[in-house]
Order: structure tokens, then sequence, then C-alpha cells
């Protein structure tokens, strides 16, 4: 199971305020924000353009580390998740967009919108097509911290 959370780190900024923010996972992740909330509300976009990069560009999509204690968690939009891991899974499983879209009975522009990140997609396809790759889909909510 991967949880597309993604452990950041806050340094305060002693010359302008607020914070910058890295991410060990995603070293181009690189933004700020005045305050902490707003800080980690702007490392998750920066992780989601990190990874709809990573998928343009045909390379894999890291792993969460586990988290530091001086760091705070970020987490991925679910649009973008659920992408991400059709987009692992068809990389792990050698699956072309072709064979995809032939096991789903679609056409291949379905299952090319399904892995843009910049499509609005919806969930019940990408599910199936998951499903259809042995993979489910396991929704988790918790508290912010």
């Amino acid at each position: 199971m991967v949880r597309m959370v993604y452990p950041v780190q806050l340094t305060p900024d002693t010359i302008d305020g607020g914070f910058t923010v890295t991410c060990r996972d995603f070293p181009e992740a690189i933004t700020q924000g005045e305050t902490a909330t707003q800080a980690v509300l702007e490392a998750s976009d920066a992780i989601e353009e990190a990874i709809a990069s990573r998928m343009k560009r045909g390379v894999d999509i890291p792993i969460p580390s586990g988290k530091k204690q001086s760091e705070q968690m970020a987490t991925v939009p679910l649009s973008t998740s659920l992408k991400a891991a059709l987009y692992q899974a068809m990389r792990e499983d050698n699956i072309s967009k072709s064979e995809l879209a032939r096991r789903l009975g679609v056409d291949e522009k379905e299952v090319r919108r399904m892995l843009d990140p910049r499509h609005p997609s919806k969930t019940p396809g990408i599910e199936r097509a998951l499903f259809c790759l042995g993979r489910s889909v396991i929704a988790e909510f918790a508290k912010a911290a």
C-alpha cells in the first residue's frame, strides 16, 4: 500500500519571514509560505507538479519516505494520487497504454487522459483501470496535524 503523503521540511526564513519548504523525495519541489499552514499547502502543490513532471518524462515516482521528527506531512490531491498510482502500476507491470485500453475495452485516448495530470478524469474510471491491473483504492481520512 502506498500513501501519497510526503514529508517536507519547513525552514524559517529569518530575512523575509515565512518558511522555505523542501521535500527529500522530490528535490525539485521547493516552495515557500508565509505561515506554516500555507507552506504545507504550497508544498502539496509543488509535489503535485513534480509528480506531473515525472509522469510526463516517464520516470518513477518515489514512495514517500518516513517522516522525521522535524518534518510536516504534505498530501497529494486525490486525483493526482490516483493517476500516479495508475502510472506506477502500469510501469511495474510493464503494461502499455494500448494494452490497458484493450483490457478495459476503451480507446487508447481514454487511457492517455487517465494518465494526464491536467485532464479532469473521473475517479470510477481510474479505479476500474487500477482494478484491471490487480490494484484497489482504499480511502483513508485523518485529522490534519
